[in-house]
């Protein structure tokens, strides 16, 4: 972590990628703990797009008034956005072809043309990569760790994961008594490309009965095994919480192909429709699906979660008064501190297939299909 004695007088702030529960409140900790050093605040909206795309409103002047009443808001004051990366820059071409380029320079010239002396980047895997670049290239950075999907392997924690959690094990609540009522199984897909800790946390505290994983690859064979064998003992119903990176044995995640604007798009999602067409196909038993999608990145941060990004945002202004840049902040033992940029991002944090939780999970009764 670089070491810097050049006095603080000026700050940035931006959010990138997917939003968080819990963002909103990070970016009140910084406002509010940097103006008790004196500094000024600023924030970058649309990620790194405010300095790029040509529009005087995309550096905002942040002062306590500005982030009054925000801690408990979800979503993001600032925008964001997981397509602004400054080192690819997307535009369209003369025949309308999707192309990047470098506009990294450019961003570096803007950031110290508004006389900004340090960056507070709150991002996942992508936007700390990003931040990880830019300090490369001189820019002082302090990194926030961001994601619903709490894959990052040097922070026990990353705020609105458990928010996450509570929305995913509200909603299997929900379906139970439907499910029950019309003996049907349900299919719930959660997010998760990478890991499944958000469908292992709601599936365990939301009770169902198969949990699927990227980490444990499954056979249809043994989730209907769970759902016969429920139907032998009179429980007419059963509840399938899969995560969107889950796959079979041997075969590939499930991908779609959307359109967004102009142009069409291959994003992952979908196992959760297979995942009932092909028990309904193999047991007979009337399947429905749902996508939770972005509900689990809404609504407001729950009590936790609001807490540890306060912690992460007051820790991150600390990591710029002391001068540490090309770090980020991160929970490890109910501790927040930083690491180097390169350690927080050398590894993602997956579930351990021997570990206690899944361990739980079985003794429960829990199928993970395999």
């Amino acid at each position: 972590m670089a070491d810097s004695s050049s006095p603080i007088r000026r700050i940035a702030i931006n959010t990138g990628g997917g939003d968080a529960p819990g963002l909103n409140a990070v970016i009140r900790a910084v406002v509010l703990a940097a103006l008790r050093r004196g500094w000024e605040v600023y924030g970058i909206e649309r990620g790194y797009g405010g300095l790029l795309e040509g529009d005087q409103d995309g550096l905002v002047r942040l002062d306590d008034d500005r982030v009054r009443g925000i801690t408990h808001e979800g979503g993001t004051i600032l925008g964001t956005t997981n397509r602004g990366n400054p080192f690819a820059w997307p535009e369209q071409g003369e025949e309308g072809e999707q192309r990047t380029h470098d506009r990294s320079a450019e961003f570096l010239r803007a950031f110290r043309g508004h006389g900004l002396d340090a960056l507070i980047a709150i991002g996942g895997d992508g936007s700390l990569g990003i931040a990880r670049d830019l300090s490369e290239c001189g820019l002082p950075v302090v990194g926030v760790p961001k994601t619903i999907d709490n894959d990052l392997a040097y922070t026990d924690l990353s705020f609105g994961f458990l928010t996450a959690v509570d929305t995913a094990t509200d909603a299997l609540d929900k379906l139970h008594s439907t499910a029950e009522s019309h003996q049907r199984v349900m299919v719930v897909e959660v997010m998760g490309r990478h890991s499944g800790w958000i469908a292992l946390y709601s599936g365990l505290a939301g009770t169902a009965d198969v949990i699927l994983i990227p980490e444990i690859p499954y056979t249809i064979e043994r989730v209907c095994e769970k759902i016969r064998a429920r139907e032998a003992q009179d429980r007419h119903f059963s509840i399938v919480c899969v995560a969107e990176g889950a796959h079979p044995v041997g075969g590939p995640m499930v991908t779609k192909t959307v359109r967004a604007g102009r142009e069409e798009q291959v994003r992952l999602g979908g196992i959760g429709e297979r995942i009932a067409i092909e028990v309904a196909d193999a047991t007979g038993k009337e399947t429905r699906a749902l996508t939770l999608g972005h509900l689990q990145r809404g609504g407001s941060p729950n009590a936790y979660d609001r807490l540890l990004s306060l912690r992460f945002g007051t820790a991150a202004v600390d990591c710029v008064a002391a001068g540490q840049f090309g770090c980020a902040v991160g929970l490890v033992r109910d501790h927040v501190k930083p690491v180097t940029l390169d350690e927080a991002l050398r590894e993602r944090k997956f579930v351990d297939p021997d570990g206690q939780l899944v361990a739980t999970a079985r003794d429960l009764g829990i199928s993970f299909g395999a």
